[in-house]
């Protein structure tokens, strides 16, 4: 008797915050009877699409006991490279004015390099320069905003071709091409963690990584694989919530990295390393969406939002930080 009583409190702890969150969407669903309505639950998986290929690529440095803050940086960084090579031939501020029109894939690909080479210097300065992942990715977050307000003159970005704003906005059989893209990469993403030797190595490292680099693990490689692999997922994100957005600015996925990291953490991927999947990843930026949505239709101002968020993001870290305490 006891011990099924203690088995329902700490699986009330160890969930509470999606259980909370859960109870607060159904409220809503109550109250207001678009939420639950297809159209709302199309527009909550379209804002989740690009968010959760985000929080794979966070997740991955979660679970080596480190972290990314440049994830929202190199996600505007991306969206407004690619804005710029892609915008139509008579807009008026278009930023390149003899550049013809781009293959919409080749311009994917120079996001995605120009991306991977800031995430390949973040996994050199953490695994050769022993910097500490929070310090280092803090740096990149300042150079890489830096750099896009350097390239883009600090101006919003728009006057997109409807080619590649068809990218996001599209739809295959009613279903979104955003959810397609965010089903196709989860599916990889889960291969590379459960079935791929770097996955492996992965969860070895977050385990315990003295170990790992025993066992003959190149923790160094592994770790720069990491965050190089992080960037292009965060590139990609930006591609797809530029041509979503139909335009761009510097502040495009200012934060994101933060709801990303509170996202993993409430689908059970620890910050303390080792422990993570990516169905987790997917439930928290599911419920972490469906509490802002909730939030918007119930008439809670923006400011106070805000404080919500904020507040998730601590108990979510804190419920990680204690489960990780009562395991050790």
């Amino acid at each position: 008797m006891n011990t099924k009583s203690l088995d329902i409190k700490k699986l009330l702890l160890d969930n509470g915050i999606i259980i909370v969150l859960l109870l607060l969407v159904l409220f809503t669903g109550i109250m207001k009877d678009n939420f639950f309505s297809a159209n709302n639950l199309k527009n909550v998986l379209v804002n989740v699409a690009p968010r959760v290929i985000i929080a794979f690529g966070v997740s991955a440095c979660l679970i080596t006991k480190g972290t990314d803050l440049s994830a929202g940086r190199l996600v505007g960084l991306s969206a407004c490279i690619a804005g710029t090579l892609l915008q139509n031939k008579d807009y008026a501020n278009k930023m390149f004015p003899n550049l013809g029109d781009m293959n919409i894939f080749l311009v994917l690909l120079i996001s995605v390099a120009i991306c991977a080479v800031f995430g390949f210097i973040n996994g050199v300065v953490v695994a050769h320069l022993n910097v500490p992942a929070f310090i280092g990715t803090l740096g990149m977050q300042l150079i890489v905003y830096g750099v896009c307000l350097v390239y883009t003159k600090a101006e919003p970005i728009g006057g997109y071709r409807t080619a590649y704003t068809t990218v996001a906005t599209g739809n295959f059989l009613k279903i979104p091409y955003l959810f397609i893209y965010a089903l196709i990469i989860g599916f990889i993403m889960w291969f590379v963690f459960n079935k791929t030797r770097h996955g492996k190595y992965m969860y070895a490292i977050g385990g315990n990584e003295a170990a790992a680099e025993v066992s003959g693990v190149n923790v160094k490689k592994t770790k720069i694989i990491i965050y190089t692999s992080a960037a292009v997922l965060y590139a990609v994100a930006g591609f797809l919530l530029g041509a979503k957005s139909g335009g761009s600015s510097v502040n495009m996925g200012a934060s994101y990295e933060l709801e990303a990291i509170a996202a993993c953490t409430i689908g059970g991927v620890s910050v303390n390393g080792g422990i993570g999947r990516i169905s987790g990843c997917v439930i928290g930026v599911l419920v972490f969406e469906l509490l802002k949505s909730s939030m918007q239709f119930l008439g809670i101002k923006p400011d106070f939002q805000f404080i919500v968020q904020g507040i998730i993001i601590v108990v979510a870290i804190a419920l990680d930080i204690r489960k990780y305490i009562q395991k050790k």
